[in-house]
This record gives structure tokens, sequence and C-alpha cells, in this order.
């Protein structure tokens, strides 16, 4: 067996490899993102050792293992995880920089250190740097060691001797092979170092938390084969000037990929914030035009998140289409329909859709709390401050009913709202709450007629 170094240009998005350097890549159809690496290519000799049949078992005779989880002390962060961590897991958590990620991290150490031990690799900062943070955090323990080190042999190497039971490391971008001569945070050192993290995690039997960089489009830094090496991959998305965290699982082998958990950040770290409605609705204006109420549905929570429309004059050629929090292609597509099956002309004039509170509707449910802000925006007629609103809206305008209808009416009825717009294909399984008010629509057109009373 023989080595040998050779030269290779791999992709930055998609980890494509290629002998010769593109300005496109074929694999992604990104613009210079290929650049020159090397790798170490290892050659078997003709005369290896003859190969042994795998192990293999008949499905009949596997036994069921029940997971074992653990909380993380955080109740949001067990709800994205699926209920807790699972031994053996390993955990992306990646987001844009000064979001919170190693304070979400370190407030999960005060519970785990409690009976068990926790590696922290600091690749990003010096001990000094993070026992401020623990200081502020209030978390003092002598069941959390520290390793600022960078080389991923000597990271295995201090697992192996100090046997914790939770292994951190912030950040994988920072990790580095001695045995690869590419740069750290490349595509080569990232996919490497993660394997053998991955490796040692399922060995061992033990979770491992890995702190992920995001580029300039919002992605995990690195190959894409990153997320699909890991078992869990959470976004945490937010503005560093808004106090208001979301957490959103894309992958999760353990549990649902629709749960999110909403946060926030104060002087002593992360808060969970157990009922995100009220918060969302906490500032809602009274009484004005261009606002409804929607009701959406992230995993199995039902959320009610204000929706803001304004529709104005254009002074180009060419009217503007801007959408903050929902889909600009779909705010296009009711604007269509509106014109279309409701008569409401908006080819010159500019509209704008907004999801207040930093959250982003992609049910189609948002459909017709979005159409009803459009329409009341450009009535200058305000929906009910009691009315809530859910359906997803056809080319032809009709009203399409969507799930978990009666969770979403209990949810708006314990939260006060005495109107509530539902898809007429919904009713024939629904049950009013005591003093609320079933609003059944058929189409778009008797939808802006509770708008236009």
């Amino acid at each position: 067996m023989s080595a040998k170094v050779k030269s290779m240009f791999i992709c930055s998005e998609c980890a494509f490899e290629s002998p010769r350097w593109y300005g496109k890549c074929p694999g992604c159809g990104q613009w210079n993102t290929l650049s020159e690496q090397e790798q170490i290519v290892v050659v078997k000799s003709s005369q290896s050792a003859p190969l042994q049949q795998a192990a293999v078992s008949r499905l009949s005779d596997l036994a069921q293992v029940k997971e074992r989880r653990q909380g993380t002390g955080l109740t949001e962060l067990d709800r994205v995880l699926g209920g807790g961590l699972v031994d053996g897991s390993v955990v992306l958590l990646a987001g844009d920089p000064g979001i919170g990620k190693s304070t979400m991290l370190l407030q999960a150490c005060k519970t785990f250190c409690r009976e068990q031990t926790v590696l922290y690799v600091a690749g990003e900062e010096s001990p000094g740097q993070i026992h401020m943070r623990a200081v502020r955090l209030e978390l003092e323990t002598d069941r959390m060691l520290v390793a600022p080190v960078t080389d991923i042999e000597n990271v295995l190497h201090t697992i192996a001797n100090v046997k914790p039971d939770v292994v951190m490391v912030d950040s994988i971008q920072t990790m580095s092979h001695p045995g690869l001569t590419s740069s750290c945070g490349s595509v080569v050192q990232v996919r490497e170092c993660t394997q053998l993290l991955l490796r040692a995690a399922k060995s061992g039997n033990f979770p491992v938390f890995i702190v992920g960089h995001v580029n300039k489009d919002g992605g995990i830094a690195g190959p894409k084969v990153l997320e699909h090496m890991v078992d869990v991959v959470l976004y945490f998305e937010g503005d560093r000037q808004n106090p208001y965290r979301i957490l959103r699982a894309v992958k999760n082998r353990f549990g649902s990929t629709n749960e999110i958990g909403v946060f926030e950040m104060g002087e002593q770290g992360l808060a969970d914030v157990e009922n995100p409605s009220l918060m969302l609705l906490a500032d809602r204006p009274v009484n004005v035009s261009g606002t409804c109420v929607a009701c959406v549905m992230e995993g199995s929570r039902p959320i009610l998140a204000e929706v803001q429309a304004l529709v104005s004059k254009t002074g180009f050629g060419n009217p503007r289409r801007t959408a903050t929090g929902f889909d600009l292609s779909r705010a296009a597509l009711l604007i269509a329909v509106l014109e279309k099956r409701g008569g409401y002309f908006f080819g010159n004039l500019d509209a704008y859709v907004n999801i207040v509170g930093g959250l982003r509707l992609d049910e189609p449910a948002a459909d017709l709390p979005v159409a009803l802000a459009l329409i009341s925006n450009l009535l200058d007629k305000p929906v009910p401050d009691d009315v809530v609103a859910f359906g997803e809206i056809g080319l032809a305008g009709e009203v399409r009913s969507v799930a978990h209808a009666q969770v979403r009416i209990n949810e708006c009825a314990r939260l006060g709202f005495g109107s509530i717009m539902v898809p007429r294909a919904s009713m024939r399984q629904l049950q009013a709450p005591a003093g609320v008010e079933i609003i059944p629509v058929g189409d778009i057109s008797q939808a802006i007629g509770v708008v236009r009373r």
C-alpha cells in the first residue's frame, strides 16, 4: 500500500471534484467556487488480504433497541430535537455569527454537568473567553473540560483518555487533519474531520454537538455532504438586533423536521418562549388596514403570526414586489389571483408583504391572510381585530382546506379571538368553541366580503 499526492479542483458549495478548473461548477451551477486542493490518494497493492463477507441479519431477528433521550435544560431545544438528545447522535448547529450558538451550548452544559462530564473543544475562542461567558451564564462546575485544540487527532486522543459523556466542537471549520495538506475549513478538511467525529460518536455511544458556519447565502459552509453525514441539522435564525431567535430542524433522524423552537436572548442567555403567538402579536396595531392574523402549523404546534401588507403607487415603470418572511413567488401568484378572480388591479402598484417577528411562513395556509392583508390595504379598510384566517388559495380563486383545522381553531379561541375564517371544505369536521364564530369561505370573493363590511 502506497500513498501519493494528487491535485484536484473541489467546489466549496457541493464538493464536486474535477481534475481541471471550471468557472461554473458542473455539479451545482455556482460560479467561481472551484479551488485547487491537494489530496492524499492511497493506492492498494494487488496482494491485499482476501475480502470477508460482512455479518448480515434478518430484519425479523433484530431486537428493537429503545433510544435513551436526555434533556438539555432548554425546553425549546428538546422540542426541536424530538424530545431530547440521543446517545451516539451527531448534531450540527449552524447559524449566523453572534446569533447565540455558543451560548446555547454552554447553557446546555448546565444540565449535562449535573451528572455527566462534558468536553468542550474550543477551536475559535480562548479558555478565558469561554470562562467569561460561563460566569455570565452562572455556569460553575468541575465537570466541564475545555480543550483549546484544532488538531482532530489530538481531539480524538483526548476523547479516548478523558472518556466524556458529551462532546461539543466549536467549530468544525477550525478543525484540521495533519495528514491533509489543505487548509482548515476547506471541503476536504471539514468532510474528513466530521467523519472521524462521527465514527468516534457511534463507537463510543456518546452525543456530539458540532457548530458550523454559514456562507453568504445562508447555507451551511462546507460540502453539502456534511449535512448528509450527521444525524441532526439545526439552523439558528434571527436578527442580532432582535432579541428573539428561532431554532429550526431541517434534518432529524430521531424526530420531526417540522418543529421550531423560539428563544429570547437576554443578559442571562437564551430563555424559552413557551407561547410564541403572544410574542408575535404583542405590538400588533389596532384598527389599521393592511394587517391580518394568520394561524400556521409548525410541526405539532399552532402559531399565530401577524401578516402585514402595504400597497402604494409605483414611481417606476415596473411595480415592485417585495416579501419578507414569505415566498416572493407565492406573493406574486396571490396578486395575480386577486387581479383575475377578485377584480382588483395591482398593475401600477408596489406591493410589500412582511411577516412580523422574523418568522417565515412556508405553509399554504398563510395564503388567505396574506390576500386579506393586501386587499385591506388596497381598499384602506381594516380587517376586524378579532378575526384570524387560514386557508390555501388556488389559481381558480377557491379557498382550499388545510390540515389540523380543529387544532388551529382551539388555539385561536384560547388566545381570545372571536371570529375565525376557515375554508368551507373544512366545516364538516369542525366544532366551534363557546363564544367563537366560524366564518366559512369558499372562494376569494367571499373572503374579501368580510373586509368590505
